[in-house]
């Protein structure tokens, strides 16, 4: 019966495991390993299997189902399809689309090692006794039926014809600079709108996972309709995104700061495999926070080389630091090698890229002096600017322009940090790094400054700690 899952599967016990209770619980199922073909028209082989689920509707009836399990399982739902026979109509619902597909809350809010195979299919069969979801049909609606499970058999087996993807502006769709954020809160909906505003992608889709209908500000981008953005619940309108904003943060009842960074945590287990199985080849940006902890989640729930996992980092705060000079203070020579870097809030330090050589040792002196007084200034500045959704969004958008468009642009973004400053430990801190298409490209060499990295090992004791206490 279990042929052992392909290499493609990360957590293949755990897949074994649950495949085999399904098998002890519903002994019709069938289980092979077949081609499914995504909406954008990408395919891959994976897990499946099929059979018939016993619901009560009056009478007692076999609904066929058929269960796809991405290769992230169990940390990202399967694929849900109705399976009908010739002589069977779907009836449209809640929970039943026209293709068959089948769309439940247990399947929005999974979440391992809470959400089960076993779990999904008992609440499939309480739905469907609530609403039938098949019905019988007529010998001459039988006939027609048969052309559309042609169709459903096509989607759902890989035989779609690659040709007829949908086409953009002339271009496949694969091909735009598409964006997706996830997390519809102020955030959220601040980085669509300001990525929108810059006109930095072709295509930005908005995954809301928050449940109930129309909840904050998506239902004004709906009627506004702003051009080029979609709004989804579904993980897989997110495929071939070239890059990936996470800026969800768990709204639960955490009492304690670890507490509320667990929650966090575990609300990213059941976002970022599914995020980054549709989009393989994307930079995931975080803005969530803590931004470097949640970076550093990020990047070892997605198992991305660690150049296409970043945070926000202290983007927002460099910029801000290197206008106030330029600005405010009129010290445009010292501004363009000035960042802010380190932890993002308090902890934060002023750093340079390269320095002045001064011959005589007094007027270098004199000269670090005068910049270590200027930036104190500048700090002192920057500390009375908070940092709301609209002003990180319009970060998100500056740093994703650089990716998308390949700028090799210096950001100071959250980035491994290991190896930096002697620093030992994998954690995440804001350091200058030149960003493209691929995420980090190199990192900035900073000027040597012992106080500095002496606040860069103190930030990343604490980070490296903290995260030791972590479930992942």
């Amino acid at each position: 019966l279990f042929f052992s899952p392909p290499s493609q599967y990360k957590f293949r016990d755990l897949t074994i495991e649950e495949l085999k209770n399904v098998s002890k619980t519903y002994p019709n199922f069938t289980f092979s390993m077949n081609t499914y073909t995504f909406k954008d028209g990408s395919q891959k082989d994976l897990l499946n299997f099929s059979g018939t689920v016993p619901v009560k509707y009056g009478n007692s009836y076999n609904i066929p189902i058929h269960l796809w399990i991405l290769d992230s399982h169990p940390f990202a739902p399967p694929i849900c399809f109705l399976k009908p026979t010739a002589n069977m109509g779907i009836s449209v619902g809640k929970h039943v689309d026209a293709r068959g597909r089948i769309y439940l809350p247990y399947l929005q809010n999974w979440s391992h090692p809470k959400s089960t195979l076993i779990g999904l299919i008992k609440e499939m069969i309480a739905k469907f006794e609530e609403e039938l979801p098949l019905y019988s049909l007529s010998s001459s609606d039988a006939a027609r039926q048969s052309e559309l499970l042609s169709y459903i058999a096509k989607i759902t087996e890989g035989e779609t014809d690659m040709k007829s993807r949908s086409k953009i502006g002339g271009k496949n769709e694969g091909c735009f600079n598409k964006i997706t954020v996830v997390g519809a809160g102020d955030l959220g909906i601040a980085c669509v709108l300001a990525v929108a505003a810059k006109d930095v992608a072709d295509k930005v889709v908005l995954l809301d996972l928050s449940e109930g209908a129309a909840k904050g500000g998506t239902m004004d981008l709906e009627i506004f309709a702003v051009p080029n953005v979609e709004i989804s619940k579904d993980f897989s309108a997110s495929a071939d995104s070239k890059v990936v904003v996470l800026t969800v943060n768990s709204l639960g009842n955490a009492q304690t700061y670890l507490e509320v960074i667990q929650s966090n945590v575990d609300l990213f287990r059941g976002i970022i495999p599914a995020v980054s199985h549709y989009s393989q080849n994307a930079v995931l940006l975080v803005a969530s926070h803590p931004v470097e902890v949640m970076t550093f989640v990020s990047w070892k729930l997605s198992s991305f080389p660690k150049s296409r996992v970043i945070g926000v980092g202290a983007n927002l705060d460099s910029e801000r630091f290197q206008y106030i000079l330029t600005n405010l203070l009129k010290e445009e020579v010292l501004a363009k090698d000035a960042w802010v870097i380190g932890e993002q809030g308090e902890d934060k330090v002023p750093s340079w890229t390269s320095c002045n050589v001064v011959a005589n040792q007094t007027e270098a002196m004199a000269a670090r002096n005068s910049r270590e007084k200027m930036a104190n200034r500048a700090m002192e500045v920057l500390k009375g600017k908070g940092q709301r959704s609209w002003s990180v969004g319009l970060s998100v958008a500056d740093l994703t322009d650089s990716i998308l468009k390949d700028k090799r642009k210096v950001h100071s973004v959250s980035t491994l940090a290991k190896g930096c400053c002697s620093i030992n430990s994998e954690v995440f801190l804001s350091l200058p790094c030149i960003l493209g298409t691929s995420g980090v490209i190199e990192m900035v060499r900073l000027e040597e400054d012992p106080l500095v990295q002496e606040k860069l090992q103190s930030s990343a004791g604490s980070i490296h700690d903290l995260q030791q206490q972590l479930k992942l």
